[in-house]
Order: structure tokens, then sequence, then C-alpha cells
């Protein structure tokens, strides 16, 4: 999961020198962006039916060169189609092993499935901090055509070599959780279809994504249009440019959250973290919008926002094991990820809205009023939806019963 980081994580610092160096449209180039999660995204229902046919060390390995490969694609890309091309092999690696990884975290530890799933992601989520740095210097020093060829080689190379140590768990003699009410059936991806629980998940998905996913492509934008790119941060120690510590900051941040937040689920619920989580990213954005232009509130916010997001890769994936089991999590939870492609299609309206509008503020308000939605639906809507559906299905710790029956408003001897 660190090796496929920077194929989403560190784009941000090339869409700049890809600009100047072939003077194409901002808004032209991150279409590649929007390529790469799309196909991601939207194969991941495909990626799961060859994880439970194939096992996750061939998936992990075919997906490595793969991410492998689409860096050498952009090192040698001269037109836009170039890129688009490296995007979609890009997004087909990653969702390779981005999809084989959660999927074997989900099933190893089913009590305690949100610090799992939060560690796995957050290798994905704090991957590119260490390598930030290095990326842009040598984009400095050497340009982006070398920096995509060698460090696509250096990350293909790393993941295809940790996927042979990969092996999912062996069946039965795994335990419940004792403190969060789990379904003891196990779903199909059509029953899941069929559920109000999925759609209502996919839509707080999608709300809370939308943010997220413009910070992570446009954050080298967002400060340049504020004025702060090139501001040199005095840390007595050293001095750094904000753009770089702030995507240095940013990934931490973000790593960080994943396994934070899916701890914190573990033991008061799924629900009540989102609504703290989803509440915390939206007032953080709409600071970032009234007081981003301020160098060093730039970094704080930003460094909050992501704190505040990267959690939805570690509670949406643990709540679909909870509510539909892991027999066929591969293939729902693929269909779940999708949201994550409709997210990323408002990334160019982003920058449509900015330049309509002379203002980042006006796209950074919207995107949070849906992380304050989403707050709202995760209290309001999704907690007695979840406890229906697990009493329906059947709950695996039937010690539970009194507490989804009050959750979901029926008596407590249900």
């Amino acid at each position: 999961m660190i090796a496929t980081a920077n194929i989403q994580y560190a784009w941000t610092l090339f869409v700049p020198e890809i600009q100047e160096t072939f003077g194409w449209e901002r808004a032209s180039i991150q279409i590649a962006f929007t390529i790469f999660v799309l196909v991601q995204t939207w194969l991941a229902p495909i990626e799961g039916y060859f994880i439970d046919k194939f096992g996750p060390r061939l998936m992990v390995a075919f997906g490595a060169v793969f991410i492998g490969v689409a860096w050498v694609i952009n090192s040698q890309a001269t037109s836009l189609t170039g890129f688009y091309i490296g995007a979609a092999v890009g997004g087909i690696g990653v969702g390779s092993i981005y999809a084989t990884c959660i999927n074997n975290a989900l099933k190893w530890f089913p009590d305690r499935r949100g610090l799992a799933v939060g560690l796995t992601a957050g290798g994905y989520g704090a991957g590119s901090a260490a390598t930030i740095l290095p990326i842009a210097a040598m984009i400095e020093s050497s340009g982006f055509q070398e920096t995509f060829f060698f460090f696509g080689l250096l990350q293909g190379g790393l993941a295809f070599v940790a996927a042979w140590f990969l092996k999912s768990p062996p069946k039965g003699a795994l335990n419940a959780s004792a403190k969060l009410v789990q379904s003891r059936r196990d779903y199909t991806l059509k029953e899941a279809l069929n559920t109000k629980l999925f759609w209502l998940m996919f839509l707080m998905f999608i709300c809370v994504v939308t943010g997220g996913m413009m910070a992570v492509a446009q954050l080298g934008v967002i400060a340049q249009d504020l004025g702060v790119k090139e501001f040199e941060v005095n840390l007595y120690f050293f001095t750094m440019a904000a753009l770089p510590l702030a995507l240095m900051l940013d990934r931490v941040m973000n790593g960080i959250s994943r396994p934070l937040f899916g701890w914190i689920s573990d033991n008061i619920g799924r629900e009540k973290t989102m609504v703290i989580a989803f509440t915390l990213e939206g007032l953080g954005i709409i600071a970032l919008g009234y007081f981003g232009s301020n160098p060093w509130a730039f970094l704080f916010l930003s460094g909050l926002v992501f704190l505040a997001w990267g959690e939805v890769y570690s509670l949406f994936s643990a709540l679909a094991g909870d509510a539909f089991g892991t027999k066929h999590i591969g293939k729902i939870y693929g269909v779940l990820y999708t949201a994550k492609g409709i997210g990323a299609l408002f990334v160019p309206v982003g920058n449509l809205m900015m330049e309509a509008t002379g203002t980042w503020s006006t796209v950074l308000y919207t995107v949070a009023a849906m992380d304050l939605f989403a707050a709202f639906l995760a209290i309001a809507v999704l907690r007695p939806v979840l406890a229906a559906h697990v009493l329906k299905s059947g709950i695996a710790n039937p010690d539970l019963a009194p507490v989804a029956a009050a959750a979901a408003g029926r008596p407590a001897t249900v």
C-alpha cells in the first residue's frame, strides 16, 4: 500500500511542471487524475471477483507491475493522451493492490475491523510522506520525466516483492466484535444492493470523499492561487517551502487518521465516529477557504482536513464488513468504493467553479456543506437503519441485541 501511494498523492507535484513544459490547460491535465480514480474505483467490483478466485498474492503482484508501468508511460508521454493512458494503467494497478489489501484486512480481524483496515489504508494515506521531498527534489534537479521513470520502477518493484508475503486467513475461529453490532449473515452482492443501508452508505461516501479528492488533486494549485506556495517556513532546524511541507504534513495526518478513527470506531461505533470526523472536516474546509491565504493557517488547516478525511477508507469498509459479512466483501465493497470515482468527477468541476467565481472559497464551502450533510445522515439516519438491518439479518453477538433494538427504535425484547 505504501508503494502505491505516490500514484495518487504525488500527482499534484507534477501538474505545474507538466503545464509549464507543454503549455496545456490545467483542467485538461487534471483529467488524467480523474481517469486514474475512475479506473481505480470502478473496476473494484471486478477485482473483488478475481481476489476471491486467485487470492491476494497474484492480485497484488499483477497490480505492482501495472503501477510501475504507469509511471514509465508518464515519463515518455508527450501528449495528453499519453498521460491519460498512464493514468488508466495506474488505476488498474492501484485498484488491484488496494482492493486486495483492504479485503484481506476485513477478513483477518472481524473483532478489530476498524483498526486493522485503518492501519492497512494508512499505508496508502501516509505512504508518500517519506518520498514527497525526494520526488520534489528530483523534479527540481532532473525534471519530471526522469522522476516518473525512476520512482515508477522503484515503487513497482517494492510492491511486487511484498506481494508474495500475503495470504488469506484460515476459515473459522474468528470472533465477532463484543462492542459493535455485526451481521452473522454473509450477503451476496445482489442482496446487498437490494438494501437501503447500502445506498445510504453510498450517498454518504460520495458526500465525504468529494472534498478530500479535490484537496488531494488541487492542493498545489490552491497553494499557488492563494499565494502561499513559495512561502519559506522557518522551523528553526530547517527552512522549507510551504507547499512541500504541507504535502508531507498532510500525508502523515492522512495516514494517522485511518487507524486512529478506525480504532475509535471499534470502541464507540462507526456512526458516532463518522459524526465527529465529518463535522471536523467540514469545519476545517470552511476555515481553509477563509484563512488559507495565511501560510501558517494553510499548513495547519490543510493538515486538519486530511486528518478528518482519511478515515473514510477505514470507516466505510469496516462498516460494510459489519453489515454484509466478509464472504463476498470484495465485490460488495468494490461497488461501494466506486463512490470515490463519482467524487473524482468533481475534481475538474472544482477548477471550472474557481475560474468562474475567481476564488477557491466557493468550491471549499460547497464541499464543506456536503461533509456536514453526511455527518447529519450518520447520526439521524444511518444509526437506526444499520441496527434494523443487523436485527433482520441476524446479529453475530446476541448479547448486543438489546443495543441494536434500542438504536432501531424497537422494543428491547427483540
